[in-house]
């Protein structure tokens, strides 16, 4: 099993957990981004620069990921396409999609960029990263590694 990193954007309180986990547990971590990502020295952990460009990160992490992998990312359609390969995908905020709860998901990012683009709906953004964010994400990352012991 491989955890794969959707790094570009996800936060660095969530890439420690993870470093810490990969050490702890000896699960093979990897990050990829479109930029060059500093990991600690490790036998478990690595980093994957793709170029630059539209989803060539998530293309990576599509091509890479096999069943029974996990993926780190808050992009939806990138989860979608791993879940079809029959990997898992983890939100950094802690949500655990699956086959069963990601085409939900899927259809509500995409109903809710139908209203910004229309201009109905002219919403915010994601709430700002929180502690309980970062409790969520290490407590699904936990239950998730001990199923796999």
């Amino acid at each position: 099993m491989t955890i794969w990193v959707d790094a570009d954007a996800c936060p660095m309180v969530v890439r420690e957990i993870l470093f810490k986990a990969a050490e702890r547990t000896g699960v093979s971590l990897t990050l990829i981004a479109n930029q060059a990502v500093r990991v600690p020295p490790s036998r478990y952990i690595s980093a994957v620069q793709v170029s630059s460009g539209f989803d060539v990160a998530d293309n990576e992490i599509v091509r890479r990921a096999v069943a029974g992998d996990l993926v780190i990312t808050s992009d939806i359609p990138l989860a979608a396409e791993v879940i079809e390969k029959g990997a898992l995908a983890l939100s950094p905020r802690g949500e655990l999609l699956t086959s069963d709860n990601v085409r939900g998901r899927l259809m509500m990012r995409d109903f809710m960029d139908t209203m910004r683009s229309s201009g109905v709906h002219s919403g915010g953004g994601a709430a700002a990263y929180s502690a309980t964010d970062k409790q969520a994400f290490a407590n699904q990352l936990d239950r998730y590694l001990a199923r796999q012991r």
